[in-house]
């Protein structure tokens, strides 16, 4: 007795051909999401880590000048502000091409 059998005979493929890609099927999963909409989705999301690590930036910058922290703490955010804005506007430029 096979597993497919036990659990869902009608999800069982017999053959290669009876098996259908989400391209060749009727009703594809991904039919709402082009790829201009995932580039948005994604441009969304870095802006608001952008904005994050912009505003942990401005923190650790007001710490350091008033003598709370030391001054290495402020290169790493200066680092990860500056990758974050980075790949901000890449997807914006990104987006921005798609048609």
């Amino acid at each position: 007795m096979s597993v497919c059998v036990v659990l869902e005979p009608s999800l069982c493929f017999k053959t290669v051909q009876e098996r259908a890609l989400a391209g060749s099927a009727r009703s594809g999963h991904t039919s709402s999401m082009t790829l201009k909409s995932a580039a948005f989705l994604a441009l969304i999301g870095t802006i608001l880590v952008t904005v994050l690590l912009v505003w942990d930036l401005i923190f650790s910058l007001m710490n350091v000048v008033r003598g709370l922290v030391p001054a290495v703490t402020l290169f790493s955010s200066l680092i990860y502000a500056f990758g974050a804005l980075t790949v901000t506007v890449f997807f914006f430029v990104f987006h921005k091409a798609q048609r």
